[in-house]
């Protein structure tokens, strides 16, 4: 069995049509089939099921197709670990992050990461809570930014970086926007914009509220942050997002407040595999993150 048989098995298997396969490898049809053709022999099973020019997978193939992806993976792993133990400095980073931490905590480590590695390589993500957790999990990105910081996970494990307050947005016309700071239970009879159900910082301030007896009335739902602050902006409602978010500027016409009793908060962190170790430039990244935000809390104390 060769790697190039096992590629190209990938590729039919994805797009169930080998023409479709040979010409996202470049080359000829002809050597894909042929390919399959050996490894089948070699096999003693058939692993596709043909219908005119599409293929499907057997039950068999399915199986075969589920191993094989996680040897490319390994196979790909070891590659990169054999050039980055070569030279760390030179390597990727597939990075994961969530919109909530996109405008402001990103671009603050990427930046100063890279005025000390300028040649590493980086693959960004920008994706929701769950998938960024199973995406680390399952080595489809080797690390993720995320808030709050999950707890007893499989598969990951993580360090807190700092702890962030969740502040009120408002419309800048409206009453409570002159006030000094904000109580959570004063709160109960206005109109939210929030994430939908599900979203983690809308189940951080649904717990907050819970707490004090009353469920929020939400007048508008937005999957991101620029689409809540937006319709913040235009007088639709106010919000709870986390302070990070506003850090660079507010929205034209909002206002921001601080909200206490109780104050809501997020941890903030970074998770990593826990069942399987960092390769060289991963661990360079890694370890620049946790003591960049070390010193700059000590600072900020």
């Amino acid at each position: 069995m060769e790697l190039r048989q096992i590629k190209y098995f990938i590729e039919v298997a994805k797009r169930e049509h080998v023409t479709d396969a040979a010409m996202a490898l470049h080359v000829a049809q002809s050597a894909v089939s042929r390919q399959i053709f050996n490894l089948e022999s070699e096999l003693g099973v058939n692993l596709f099921i043909r219908e005119g020019r599409n293929v499907k997978l057997t039950p068999i193939g399915k199986i075969f197709l589920e191993q094989m992806e996680e040897a490319i993976k390994v196979i790909d792993n070891a590659k990169r670990q054999v050039r980055e133990y070569l030279d760390p400095e030179q390597g990727r980073i597939r990075f994961g992050f969530p919109s909530s931490l996109a405008l402001y905590t990103l671009p603050s480590i990427i930046s100063a990461f890279r005025e000390r590695y300028p040649h590493v390589k980086f693959e960004l993500k920008q994706s929701s809570y769950r998938d960024l957790i199973s995406g680390v999990a399952e080595g489809e990105i080797d690390m993720a930014l995320i808030g709050p910081l999950p707890k007893q996970e499989r598969k990951v494990k993580g360090d807190i970086l700092f702890t962030e307050n969740m502040v009120a947005l408002l419309p800048s016309a409206h009453p409570l926007a002159d006030k000094p700071l904000l109580k959570l239970d004063h709160l109960k009879d206005e109109s939210f914009i929030l994430f939908p159900k599900g979203y983690v910082l809308r189940e951080i301030f649904d717990h907050a509220c819970s707490q004090l007896g009353f469920h929020p009335k939400v007048s508008f739902e937005g999957d991101d942050i620029d689409t809540i602050k937006g319709l913040v902006s235009a007088g639709l409602g106010l919000t709870l997002i986390p302070e990070s978010t506003l850090a660079d500027s507010l929205p034209r016409s909002t206002a921001m407040l601080p909200v206490i009793n109780p104050q809501v908060t997020r941890t903030v962190g970074i998770i990593i595999p826990s069942e399987r170790q960092l390769l060289p430039t991963e661990k360079l990244f890694y370890h620049f993150i946790r003591d960049f935000f070390a010193v700059l809390n000590q600072f900020q104390n």
